[in-house]
């Protein structure tokens, strides 16, 4: 496999220093490799496969050292700018943020789910919502068998979604402190708010696993509805999905479909206590999928649970995977 030089831009954030767990655990064949980030956090130091890096400033001139991948997970402002730049260096940038996802021109990617459309990429690859993420491992194999109809997701989001301000929201609010990041307590709450409201009344959250999920299953017209809410929850996105199919399913097929799809870990053992939990799912990179039962109110229906840690799979471990099959293409 060809070594690549790979920059992390974002590199001090909570999904930046993942980027960089999981660069070092999935061992990719890195030739020079640079941590980039805004003019506040220049200068600190990271250590990354047992060498110390200083954080270097992003700017315009960054990427006129040769650099073949970036990890962007520096928010949709910097993408919008900073991402341009690398690709006309020749860099293929896989970007965290919002910014590129519903672009026509750039592929959103989830590694298990569409690989095929890397292929595509001018030069920027956008990773998906982390709720979409785990949602799209799930369904694709599924969509293939018995091609879905409808979708309808319920999800219950993790704090640091939010990223390090939301953590200390959920951590500072069970002192009794007054939220700083969420506009109501997030401690002993829901919230049926995740980013802002949009016109129709969704929240531009729900309107994104909306979207993202017709983009990335190729179907402009699935029918897709959503609620999302942040619970008090500090790591790991749990979800909820209600999929009615085109075609009838025999329930043994269905389950043994999920246990062989690619990055899926059933945990379905009701008798037992044993369905997939938040607290099993931080540190790992499976989708893990439980409480499989079937709709009994509509002619084709299924109820699925669905968890995975949001900022691995959900965010660093997706985007690595990204990178993995980018430079398994490379000449």
């Amino acid at each position: 496999m060809k070594k690549v030089n790979l920059a992390v831009v974002g590199a001090t954030g909570m999904v930046g220093r993942t980027f960089l767990k999981v660069l070092e655990e999935k061992q990719l064949p890195i030739e020079n490799f640079y941590v980039m980030a805004s003019a506040r956090s220049a200068g600190q130091k990271l250590t990354f496969n047992g060498r110390e890096y200083i954080v270097e400033e992003l700017t315009e001139h960054s990427f006129d050292k040769p650099i073949d991948i970036a990890l962007f997970s520096a928010g949709g402002a910097t993408s919008a700018k900073f991402a341009p730049i690398a690709a006309e260096h020749g860099c293929i940038v896989i970007d965290n943020s919002a910014q590129w996802r519903m672009d026509p021109n750039v592929p959103l990617i989830v590694p298990e789910v569409n690989p095929e459309d890397i292929s595509w990429n001018k030069g920027i690859i956008a990773n998906p919502n982390c709720s979409t993420i785990q949602a799209m491992v799930a369904l694709k194999p599924l969509d293939d068998k018995y091609k879905i109809k409808r979708v309808v997701y319920s999800t219950y989001q993790a704090v640091s979604g939010a990223g390090v301000a939301g953590w200390q929201d959920l951590e500072n609010g069970l002192k009794g402190e007054a939220p700083k990041k969420f506009p109501h307590p997030i401690a002993n709450n829901c919230l049926p708010h995740i980013d802002v409201f949009m016109d129709n009344g969704y929240t531009k959250e729900e309107m994104k696993m909306i979207w993202e999920t017709r983009k990335i299953l190729h179907n402009e017209n699935m029918k897709v509805t959503a609620t999302t809410v942040r619970v008090p929850v500090f790591d790991s996105h749990s979800e909820s999905i209600n999929i009615e199919f085109e075609n009838a399913f025999d329930m043994a097929d269905l389950v043994e479909t999920l246990k062989n799809a690619p990055g899926i870990e059933i945990k379905d053992d009701v008798k037992n206590n044993v369905y997939p939990l938040a607290l099993d799912a931080a540190g790992k990179d499976e989708v893990f999928v439980g409480r499989i039962r079937r709709d009994e109110s509509v002619e084709n229906g299924v109820n699925i649970w669905v968890v995975a840690d949001n900022i691995r799979k959900g965010a660093a471990t997706n985007a690595v995977q990204i990178a993995q099959e980018v430079i398994k293409n490379m000449k």
